[in-house]
């Protein structure tokens, strides 16, 4: 390619891939942390296959391999073949119409190399990454939809755009491993999907506060690998001042939520925050009938309020403390909330300049899927326009690197310098 020439896409129009057999039809609920903890928004992310040196292999006949391993995955996970429906108002349920999932095939002009593997900053569209369906179908209705992008060094990018609705990150994970063991001729997935959404208790609605007030704020994306050398350090500090293990997740959020308290410039008495879904699959171990398979949303918030100058002073040691008591309190609030006895709700978080929110998608199970052509060299998502609410999320850098990789959209540009120093003194 002639460094003349930006790098094009071109797709073919979407089809739908049926389900390869017959499925049964009829309405199926959705859970109370379905409908609480998931907005009706899709979740964006790409999932990117470097081919080895000369491996060019037959890309067509993967491609086609991949679109049959969704057509027979769609038999067992059969509601993922249908659409969001609404029963009465904001009351919405899966209607197993059977119709299927779109997918569409595109082809860019270029090798990985020459777009830098996707890495930031994007040297193609991320438009020209993600599936999109036909102007007729309603975009929230629909549960998933594939992209899959050859590239001419025979590597290929797959988009991936699902609802938060139906699935958790780690149950759309699982419906896409499945997926890839039946394009690579798996006779069943090696985890059987569990529906049961309404095995999940329905607690009473708790009085909702005022809707929260919507700021948009012009966050700058910044990119910061975090070495395996620093995190085990910060471990053994920990480890050794208090006797105790911390987690990765643990001593790399408390970075962040110190890191981000010290360039703000937040006056001292604001309160500054930071909230995280935890799972609780683990906590509905006898309220399901079986928890793996399970595919919903299996997820509480947890989180941290403290004053500006209360984190900016902290220890780094304490701050991680402060992450292990969140983690701890989890059991007790969310039993809470499940037998109708919490006494606010906890989903409802100010959204202003002192809150940030983190995701850890370096665990949920997108890097192990594998749809005929290995498994991804780099995930990441692309769910950039959000400028609601900061946020931080954790990705595996590329292969090979090793550590975490955030990708952070946490301040402003006055205050992206200072923010960015003060990480590196850790990463």
């Amino acid at each position: 390619m002639s460094a003349a020439a930006a790098p094009t896409v071109a797709k073919s129009a979407p089809e739908l891939v049926p389900p390869a057999g017959p499925t049964p039809g009829g309405t199926l609920p959705l859970s109370s942390i379905d409908k609480t903890a998931a907005v009706r928004v899709s979740v964006d992310f790409v999932q990117v296959f470097p081919r080895a040196a000369g491996d060019v292999g037959d890309q067509d006949a993967a491609v086609e391999a991949m679109r049959d391993g969704f057509a027979r995955a769609l038999v067992p996970y059969y509601p993922v073949a249908g659409r969001i429906a609404d029963v009465s108002p904001g009351e919405p349920v899966v209607d197993c119409t059977g119709q299927g999932v779109w997918f569409v095939e595109a082809a860019a002009s270029c090798a990985l190399a020459d777009v830098n593997y996707l890495e930031r900053p994007l040297l193609i569209p991320k438009e020209e990454l993600l599936p999109r369906p036909p102007p007729e179908e309603k975009l929230e209705d629909l549960i998933i939809m594939a992209q899959v992008t050859k590239f001419t060094c025979g590597g290929f990018a797959v988009g991936i755009c699902f609802s938060h609705l139906v699935f958790d990150g780690q149950g759309a994970a699982q419906f896409l491993k499945a997926a890839g063991e039946m394009a690579r001729g798996l006779p069943a997935p090696s985890v059987a999907p569990v529906w049961d959404r309404d095995a999940i208790p329905d607690p009473p609605k708790l009085p909702r506060g005022p809707p929260p007030s919507f700021t948009a704020f012009s966050f700058v994306t910044q990119v910061v690998d975090v070495s395996p050398e620093s995190i085990a350090r910060i471990k053994e500090e920990f480890s050794a001042a208090t006797g105790q293990t911390c987690s990765t997740f643990d001593a790399v959020t408390a970075v962040v939520f110190k890191c981000r308290a010290l360039a703000a410039g937040l006056p001292d008495d604001a309160e500054v925050r930071l909230g995280f879904a935890a799972s609780t699959r683990h906590l509905l171990q006898g309220v399901l009938p079986s928890v793996e398979g399970y595919y919903g949303n299996c997820v509480y918030p947890v989180g941290i309020t403290r004053t500006s100058k209360a984190i900016r002073e902290a220890p780094l040691l304490e701050v991680i403390g402060l992450m292990r008591g969140a983690k701890e309190a989890l059991t007790a609030r969310f039993t809470d909330w499940m037998h109708g006895g919490a006494k606010e709700d906890h989903y409802n978080v100010p959204l202003d300049y002192g809150t940030v929110t983190v995701s850890d998608w370096s665990r949920v199970g997108f890097n192990e899927v594998d749809y005929g052509f290995g498994e991804p060299g780099y995930v990441f998502t692309l769910n950039d326009h959000v400028n609601i609410v900061a946020s931080v999320i954790y990705f595996k850098p590329p292969a090979p690197k090793r550590g975490i990789r955030l990708m952070l959209r946490c301040v402003e540009e006055p205050h992206a310098a200072a923010f960015a120093e003060e990480l590196a003194k850790f990463a």
